[in-house]
């Protein structure tokens, strides 16, 4: 494959128009005629694959590993598939899994459902994450609407509108101040209120990191205090911004699975200055962050976060 330049590019991190329309294509002729123009695309975090109960009726699913050019998720929890079905009357594709930077994926590719998605028809996103809690007044279990966002990888050149753009999905430079549309954000919060969830609701700035490894407590903090995060994963961002550059309006929803690690840890100093004492500063080493625990709050809160997301859908 070549650019408009005709410089020879890797597949992995460039794709033309017609790219995208053949994925489409194949995922439209295998279709029933009801779901051949979808009006809704919901994401999955980590261990929120339940979401797929929200579907009414018969669904039709695809393997990432079988439809032309889609990337492939390897990670825990992801289940790998493409789902269709009704939610109500909302003709909807569920994500079953998604692709990160730490796999391996260049941003592009990491968004390159999303695409996919719009070429189909859908006019929402529904972007949902498993992530840390960074705000000292959030517990584990709580959800957050997500406000706006904090791309730390961005920023360091892992953009995933980076390259030749095309112009028939979005402009070159398209404004992300509003990528979270405040009208599902309402609708969302009112669900949440109606639903009894309001101490467990929250809304706020969600940072995104590369990943793999967690934060470690300076950087934690910096992402707190610094950028004023509230909570921290390593997902959602780059489908939001291609979400974006392709006119889809986006709706992003955080649950929260641990608390992060912020304090300062022990001192050797104080260590050796108290021969062996304990230390003044706080010790928060032994609270270390896993993907265990993270699958395992999803799956306790699952069931409460579906039945949230689904009424989010019916009220679109």
């Amino acid at each position: 494959m070549t650019t408009p330049n005709n410089l020879p590019v890797s597949t992995s991190n460039y794709f033309d128009i017609t790219t995208y329309q053949e994925t489409a294509t194949f995922l439209i002729d295998k279709l029933p005629s009801h779901l051949k123009t979808i009006k809704l695309g919901v994401v999955c975090g980590s261990g929120l694959g339940g979401l797929v109960e929200c579907f009414d009726g018969e669904t039709v699913s695809f393997d990432y590993k079988d439809i032309p050019h889609f990337p492939v998720s390897t990670v825990h929890g992801h289940a790998g598939k493409f789902v269709f079905g009704m939610i109500g009357n909302t003709p909807t594709v569920c994500m079953l899994g998604r692709m990160h930077l730490y796999e391996g994926h260049p941003p592009i590719r990491t968004a390159f459902p999303i695409r996919i998605m719009r070429q189909l028809g859908a006019q929402n996103l529904i972007v949902t994450n498993a992530a840390g809690g960074l705000n000292k007044d959030f517990k584990v279990g709580d959800f957050m609407i997500i406000r706006d966002h904090v791309s730390f990888a961005g920023m360091a050149g892992q953009n995933a509108l980076i390259g030749h753009n095309i112009e028939q999905l979005g402009p070159r430079f398209p404004p992300v101040s509003d990528a979270y549309d405040f009208d599902l954000r309402v609708i969302a919060a009112q669900v949440g209120f109606d639903l009894g969830l309001e101490s467990t609701l929250r809304e706020g700035i969600y940072t995104f990191v590369a990943g793999p490894s967690f934060e470690t407590r300076a950087e934690a903090r910096f992402l707190r205090d610094a950028l004023h995060g509230d909570c921290v994963g390593m997902s959602t961002v780059p489908e939001v911004v291609v979400a974006k550059h392709c006119g889809l309006k986006v709706l992003g929803l955080s649950l929260i699975t641990n608390k992060v690690s912020v304090g300062y840890g022990r001192s050797a100093l104080e260590h050796v200055r108290n021969k062996g004492g304990s230390s003044a500063m706080a010790d928060d080493e032994l609270n270390l962050a896993s993907h265990e625990e993270v699958l395992e709050t999803s799956k306790v809160r699952s069931i409460v976060f579906t039945d949230y997301v689904r009424k989010i859908i019916k009220s679109l």
